[in-house]
């Protein structure tokens, strides 16, 4: 082999090494090389599934016959569905629904077991909450299942013939279960997170990189002040971001608005302040733009998986339920869709203003505490 191709290969080699060595020297860039990656798959894993482990579901048996029962135990008996409510009039059909408390309401006619008896087809009405269409189609597929169970067994005992039981859906909120019905109006609140904690977060790290942070320093503002003052703007330009993807979202789209525009906003004020102070802490911390957008985009995946906008979080295990207690966009995704779809008012959605409040009374404090910190 010649000379020159080996003092070539060792030329590469040797700057392999020493561009190998100043990734890894940093112990804060070994751990944001292993960690991230670790934590996304069991994140993936265990948040990114469309498989329902638990239905929650109410009943409304007008029937009480022997029929009904049998159909109503072969839901049960699946260990998917878990029946929460029972039922007595079609009108307390509303309410659980509303509120989110039943993914789906069985509705059993009168004469269910009579229409049996005389070979005539019984259906059986699903009225599902469709603000995911993801969730909602794989429960009245579940419920499909079921009801094919109970057709064959019905037909074993009383011969061949058409199904006897047919189902009748009404999805709720979202009539064709059309995806983006439910995707769009959440991304109003995403997409506008991802632009405010980037921008907030590289306020501050772009300062220091720049060199205009000590010149910063010696102005007659006060830490407080200044983080203010690096707040507002990323809080406009989140606002900003939400109006673009409402107005795609129901001009472009076609998507209708049921509620109103002043409640969509309060909530997405608080959301994006409460984004902000998240931002806010990053970039107090971030000792570079290279870091601020290595710590931001760290944060963004999980509190996207975490939100509840592509699985349902009441179908995550419990350790993880917990932790976007944390996630604010958790909670602006089901206001805005609440809003958006269901035309929800302030006095249903306040529960989820409240958290947010309480994201942002922390965080805006700690990046207050962060920036005082490496003032000194």
């Amino acid at each position: 082999m010649p000379s020159s191709f080996i003092d070539f290969l060792l030329r590469v080699a040797n700057l392999c090494r020493k561009e190998l060595l100043a990734i890894l020297k940093d112990p804060a860039t070994r751990v944001i090389l292993i960690v991230p990656s670790i934590m996304q798959s069991l994140l993936f894993g265990y948040a990114a599934t469309y498989d329902l482990s638990r239905i929650d579901y109410a009943l409304l048996d007008q029937n009480h016959s022997g029929a009904s029962t049998a159909l109503i135990a072969k839901l049960d008996g699946t260990g998917v569905f878990h029946r929460t409510m029972t039922l007595r009039t079609q009108a307390e059909i509303a309410e659980p629904v509303n509120a989110g408390k039943v993914l789906l309401v069985v509705g059993i006619g009168p004469r269910f077991e009579q229409q049996l008896q005389a070979g005539e087809n019984a259906s059986i009405q699903l009225i599902v909450d469709a603000r995911n269409s993801n969730t909602a189609g794989s429960a009245v597929g579940y419920v499909s299942q079921v009801v094919n169970a109970f057709n064959a067994e019905w037909r074993e005992r009383h011969g061949a013939g058409p199904p006897p039981v047919s189902i009748e859906t009404r999805a709720w909120y979202n009539p064709n279960l059309t995806t983006r019905w439910n995707f769009m109006p959440g991304m109003i609140a995403a997409l506008s997170m991802i632009q405010t904690l980037l921008l907030t977060a590289l306020s501050v790290a772009r300062e220091r990189e720049q060199g205009t942070f000590d010149q910063l320093l010696v102005t007659p503002l006060s830490p407080t002040e200044i983080m203010i003052g690096k707040a507002i703007p990323p809080v406009l330009i989140g606002l900003l971001q939400s109006t673009l993807v409402l107005l795609v979202t129901a001009l472009w789209f076609r998507i209708p608005m049921a509620g109103s525009l002043f409640t969509l906003y309060a909530g997405l004020a608080f959301f994006t302040v409460a984004s902000v102070g998240i931002g806010l802490s990053i970039s107090a911390v971030s000792a570079n733009m290279q870091q601020a957008m290595l710590y931001t985009f760290v944060l963004i995946m999980p509190m996207m998986l975490l939100s509840g906008l592509t699985t349902p979080v009441s179908n995550m295990p419990d350790a993880l339920q917990l932790a976007t207690m944390a996630n604010p966009l958790r909670f602006a995704i089901d206001l805005v869709q609440r809003v958006y779809l269901e035309g929800v008012g302030m006095a249903t959605v306040w529960t989820n203003l409240i958290p947010l409040f309480i994201i942002a009374v922390i965080t805006l404090p700690l990046a207050a505490w962060l920036f005082r910190h490496r003032l000194v």
